[in-house]
């Protein structure tokens, strides 16, 4: 059972509980909620502020209404975590730009790390696939990102590590627009390609030191790059998450 709301906005109450519920286990992926009617009664409010909260907890990844069925709770940790870090991060302003950059250089290198120490051979399979689809849309940005995407995330996956493609995937929205703006800087694809080339092999030779070494420098040229493109285009207003 809920408890009743008394005051404030109803909707907001309403998913505070059922995320604390979600948060403590108590609500797993695949449990069904209860019928709006239902939910209404048990916390004493109308079905109006019953549909909010569901609205606000599907935007937040953590449900799935399926019509004629239900309300169901979903696996919506990656979902989540993206909700949450584009509440926080507004991509547009240099220092937004920087910050992404700095944060992949804590994490990313160690990926590469434990990515070379673990990868299956269907881990590298999905990061030679990946390399291979960036050489062929060396003309094509919109590809190339997209390709680079997988390349980062099959990366992440290699490290047999459940959480960290997980990371990987709660900023992806903010990974597209920067290599979206490096693609505009002349040389910045091929530079990053032959990068991707270097992180694969290290992974491919089993080596954790050259691949973090490689990775790195990888990061060193989206950092130099994404400071030219501020330079160059004088990156304007915001661009939301």
């Amino acid at each position: 059972m809920y408890t009743p709301i008394q005051s404030g906005r109803l909707y907001e109450k309403i998913v505070e509980q059922i995320q604390q519920r979600i948060l403590s286990g108590e609500l797993k992926a695949g449990d069904r909620l209860p019928p709006e009617r239902e939910l209404g009664e048990q916390f004493r409010v109308s079905r109006t502020a019953v549909r909010e909260a569901v609205k606000a907890l599907h935007e937040k990844g953590l449900v799935e209404v399926q019509p004629g069925r239900g309300t169901f709770i979903t696996n919506g940790t990656p979902q989540a975590v993206r909700h949450s870090l584009g509440l926080m991060i507004k991509i547009g302003r240099a220092e937004d730009l920087r910050d992404l950059v700095e944060v992949r250089e804590m994490f990313e290198a160690e990926i590469a790390a434990l990515a070379a120490a673990r990868a299956t051979e269907d881990n590298v399979v999905a990061m030679r696939e990946a390399v291979a689809a960036m050489d062929d849309a060396l003309n094509n940005a919109d590809k190339f990102v997209e390709a680079d995407l997988d390349f980062h995330l099959a990366l992440a996956e290699a490290t047999q590590n459940s959480i960290l493609p997980i990371l990987i995937d709660s900023v992806v929205d903010l990974l597209r627009e920067q290599r979206k703006r490096i693609a505009l800087v002349e040389g910045g694809l091929q530079r990053g390609q032959c990068h991707h080339k270097r992180i694969l092999e290290a992974v491919m030779r089993r080596d954790p030191d050259d691949a973090r070494a490689a990775m790195r420098a990888h990061l060193r040229q989206v950092r130099e790059d994404s400071e030219l493109y501020l330079r160059v285009f004088r990156w304007p207003s915001v661009i939301s998450a």
